[in-house]
C-alpha cells in the first residue's frame, strides 16, 4: 500500500521560512504527478505546487518566487521550500501523488505563520 507521509510544518513567523517534506513508500518514480495542495479553514483544497516527472513545475499565483517545489529521488521524497512566509500561507499542507488513475494523499501537516 502506498503512503505519503508529510513532516516540517510548525509555527512560524511573517517573513520566516520552512521547509516540507513528502516521503513516499515506494519508488518516486512510480509517480508522474506529485504536488501540494493547502486547506485553510472555511476553504477549499488548492493546488499550491506540482511536479511532473517530466520536470515541469507548476505554482499558484499566490506563491510564485516564494515557493519551490522539488524531488530528491535518491530518498524518494519531494520537498516544499517556502519563503517569506505570510499569514494568508498559514493552512493544512497535503502531498499528493498520482499513479496511472489512483491518487494518494498524506494526512496533512500543519503551518501556522504568525507573530
Amino acid at each position: 500500500q502506498v503512503q505519503l507521509v508529510e513532516s516540517g510544518g510548525g509555527l512560524v513567523q511573517p517573513g520566516g521560512s520552512l521547509r516540507l517534506s513528502c516521503a513516499t513508500s515506494g519508488s518516486i518514480f512510480s509517480f508522474y504527478f506529485m504536488g501540494w495542495y493547502r486547506q485553510a479553514p472555511g476553504k477549499l483544497r488548492e493546488l499550491v505546487a506540482g511536479t511532473a516527472g517530466s520536470g515541469i513545475t507548476t505554482y499558484a499565483d499566490s506563491v510564485k518566487g516564494r515557493f519551490t517545489i522539488s524531488r530528491d529521488s535518491s530518498k524518494n521524497t519531494v520537498y516544499l521550500q517556502m519563503n517569506s512566509l505570510k499569514p494568508e500561507d498559514t493552512a493544512v499542507y497535503y502531498c499528493h501523488g498520482r499513479s496511472g488513475l489512483a491518487n494518494y494523499w498524506g494526512q496533512g501537516t500543519q503551518v501556522t505563520v504568525s507573530s
